[in-house]
């Protein structure tokens, strides 16, 4: 059977228009979880309509034996953490690729907790199978940090409900912080206290109360634009609710796009994104341990100028929908870009990983871009067209976060036709 394609190209040196944004799929999810651990819930306005988020809230809402979490990653960590604690018995599944994702480091913290979890294919990675247990054993919790946020905020979304609530000690080098702390603002906002000192995270036990709660724009959706704009020579965009003052950890992109000279005003709607005249700066650097999300968009965005960039705090890509590192770098290389890790003596001393981006996208006559079932690739590579024609490969895989997304850029005047 072919592969779906489309053709994305662009006809015009500026550009002008505006687009709402949906929900952010990480806070609706974050909060469709609490609703269903809140006795007396209250509706949620402007739920992200991501087939993730979909997931979800069709998961919560049926009664059977067996739940298909998909490809979405989130939803399934989640949802272990949620199943562990609700007394039901279960099976939780996913995608092909689903389960290959590692999940044995929350599948133990829970056990530690007391929950009764079988693995039913090979141990640490889904599918799982839940049996009625009761959370009661351990107050206290270690831990580690530096595999992923989603395991920790898995947990905390749970720990107001346990008798004992949860204190959890991280252990290694955190990844995603913000991330995490973007669930206990979420959990704040339905009432719930905690106290966050050093490695510890304590969570008393007390329940959610039930309040309704608005979602913000996603900001990881609007760093396509930026990257967009980035690649214009000049552009006017508007970007509709999105908050200066946001739990997001991608809320960072104003910040990093000003560099290749993409000014952000905040209005009463949203924010508008403005680009008077062409900007590449020679070289670009910044850790994304906090926003690795928008890793690979701000990757594209300098191989489409030209610019030197280094990277680093990319622990948790290759753990993605697809191994981001390994895709990046097959990607560019079509472009005569190198995506390449530095040898260890570049940071002796701390360890770290840096990536460099390096050389100025050169465009074969024809250029296919395929997505590795991982939403973030195809958007990544699409703003690519404002500079040459692209092709993507299974566009529809964006609908895991942005549904809308080949039709919002048609909105901006792309030409996006089927191959």
């Amino acid at each position: 059977m072919s592969k779906q394609v489309i053709n994305i190209s662009l006809d015009r040196e500026s550009l002008e228009g505006e687009i709402a944004l949906d929900g952010s799929k990480s806070i609706s999810n974050r909060a469709l979880i609490i609703q269903a651990l809140t006795e007396m819930p209250k509706p949620i306005h402007h739920l992200s309509t991501s087939n993730d988020t979909k997931a979800l809230q069709h998961i919560l809402n049926s009664s059977g034996d067996v739940f298909d979490a998909g490809a979405a990653g989130t939803t399934f960590r989640f949802l272990t953490a949620y199943l562990a604690a609700s007394g039901k018995s279960c099976t939780l599944t996913g995608s092909e690729r689903m389960k290959q994702r590692p999940i044995g480091e929350l599948v133990e913290a829970l056990r530690t907790l007391g929950a009764n979890i079988t693995y039913l294919g090979e141990p640490g990675y889904p599918p799982l199978r839940f049996e009625p247990a009761t959370l009661t054993k351990n107050s206290v919790l270690p831990i580690a940090s530096h595999i992923s946020s989603q395991f920790i905020s898995a947990l905390l979304l749970i720990a107001p409900t346990l008798p004992g609530g949860l204190t959890l000690q991280l252990g290694g080098e955190m990844v995603s912080r913000s991330y995490i702390e973007l669930t206990l603002q979420v959990m704040q906002a339905y009432g719930v206290r905690y106290e966050w000192k050093d490695n510890e995270i304590t969570v008393p036990h007390q329940s959610y109360q039930g309040k309704e709660f608005t979602v913000e724009s996603d900001w990881s959706a609007a760093s396509y634009y930026y990257s967009i704009a980035a690649l214009s020579d000049s552009c006017r965009l508007q970007l509709h609710g999105l908050n200066e003052k946001s739990f997001q950890g991608d809320a960072v992109l104003p910040e990093l796009y000003e560099s290749f000279g993409v000014h952000t005003t905040y209005t009463s709607a949203g924010i508008t994104l403005t680009k008077t005249s062409p900007l590449v700066p020679a070289s670009f650097e910044h850790n994304f341990i906090l926003c690795p999300d928008i890793a690979q968009t701000i990757a594209v965005t300098c191989a489409g100028l030209g610019t030197d960039g280094l990277f680093s705090g990319l622990q948790t890509l290759s753990i993605k929908e697809t191994d981001r590192i390994a895709a990046l770098k097959t990607e560019l290389a079509k472009l005569n870009v190198s995506f390449t890790k530095m040898p260890p003596k570049f940071s002796p001393l701390t360890g770290e990983e840096f990536y460099l981006v390096s050389g100025k996208a050169a465009f074969p006559e024809t250029v296919t871009f395929p997505t590795y079932e991982d939403h973030r690739m195809a958007m990544a590579f699409a703003p690519l067209a404002v500079l040459h024609p692209v092709r993507i490969e299974e566009p529809d895989v964006v609908r895991k976060s942005y549904p809308d997304f080949w039709l919002d850029l048609e909105r901006l005047g792309f030409s996006v036709e089927k191959g």
